[in-house]
């Protein structure tokens, strides 16, 4: 069964803004699914339709195989965290967690277990009596997920929860989040504009643009196989090079780039001579001394990351391509030659 279900959903605002054009999705029971893009793509309207916070222009929403379109936010029995964890100051930890409790007619002693268990259940045990304000904002973030919990909601909606912490604790947050939902089993939609994110903690990553889902499907497939080029280059580095098809057999195209060829791989037909784009993920390109690769090239610019560096690589003809590479020493220096070596199988023709 799939916990919730989207069927030719659409958002608008007034006549000429449409938030969310026309999408069909499936979020399967105890599945962690996240709606990823750049602001205004329509991400955080789809969650709040599922909410109940707005109401669907046209389509269906359905959870656990029941309409919801017309049901109240309090009828939906959805947990929710938001981006700022809208947790109630002059409350102590142990109200806000049971505060949906309360108003679900759950009996004080009951009320006392289940707060308990949930915050055993995000590692702060024994916090009852304090205030959201004597709270470091991981835990604030915990005890928001705590309150989201408590109720054993058939489904966990997740508003960009990570935003507000630092680097470091957004990493720690990342696993803690996933291993929860794991053993909860709890069908999760999460949104968020953080690739990495994304990529780290989903099941099945939706990619929206626009209004409209531009690709989903597990997270290694819509990085390794990009559909479209806003895809490519949403996800990571992308190099997007533009050439002539010099031949294509068995979906393994020869493609001109200036006075180089390129071997790619192609899931549609293409002809020869047509022209087309071909993408390349920076870390794919492997960055050898001359003599040891089959493209020559010069560094051309560097981007010093810590542990990567980000590398332009000029291969004359006005072609430059990003390159990737972990550092055991020091970077390449500007100037430097190079030769490239790129497996087909990482060329694609898109």
């Amino acid at each position: 069964m799939n916990a919730v279900e989207l069927r030719q959903v659409t958002k608008r605002f007034g006549q000429s803004v449409v938030a969310v054009d026309a999408i069909d999705l499936d979020v399967p029971q105890g599945s962690f699914v996240t709606l990823l893009g750049p602001s205004g793509c329509g991400k955080t309207t789809t969650l709040r339709m599922i909410a109940g916070l707005e109401t669907p222009s046209s389509g269906e929403i359905r959870i656990k195989d029941k309409r919801i379109n017309e049901l109240p936010i309090h009828k939906r029995n959805l947990g929710i965290v938001f981006q700022n964890y809208a947790l109630f100051p002059h409350k102590t930890v142990a109200a806000n967690v049971g505060f949906g409790l309360k108003y679900r007619n759950v009996a004080p002693d009951e009320i006392g277990r289940r707060v308990a268990r949930a915050l055993d259940m995000v590692r702060l045990p024994g916090v009852e009596e304090r205030y959201p304000t004597q709270l470091s904002g991981g835990q604030q973030q915990r005890i928001a997920l705590a309150r989201a919990l408590v109720i054993e909601p058939d489904v966990l909606l997740l508003d960009e929860p990570l935003s507000a912490l630092d680097a470091n604790l957004r990493e720690e947050m990342r696993v803690e989040i996933k291993n929860i939902q794991h053993r909860v089993g709890i069908a999760t939609v999460f949104v968020t504009h953080d690739q990495g994110e994304a990529l780290a903690m989903s099941d099945h990553v939706v990619v929206m643009n626009k209004g409209h889902i531009e690709q989903e499907g597990p997270p290694a497939e819509v990085y390794e196989r990009p559909q479209s080029a806003f895809v490519a280059s949403f996800l990571g580095n992308a190099n997007f090079l533009s050439g002539q098809v010099r031949s294509c057999v068995d979906g393994h195209a020869q493609v001109a780039l200036g006075n180089h060829v390129l071997n790619a791989t192609t899931e549609r037909p293409v002809q020869v001579g047509e022209t087309v784009t071909v993408v390349i993920r920076a870390e794919k390109i492997d960055l050898l001394p001359p003599g040891q690769g089959w493209l020559p090239g010069s560094v051309a610019d560097v981007d010093y990351l810590g542990a990567l560096a980000r590398y332009q690589i000029a291969l004359g003809d006005g072609i430059k391509v990003l390159g990737l590479a972990s550092l055991k020493d020091k970077p390449l220096a500007v100037g430097e030659p190079v030769e490239l070596r790129i497996d087909p199988r990482h060329c694609r023709v898109l």
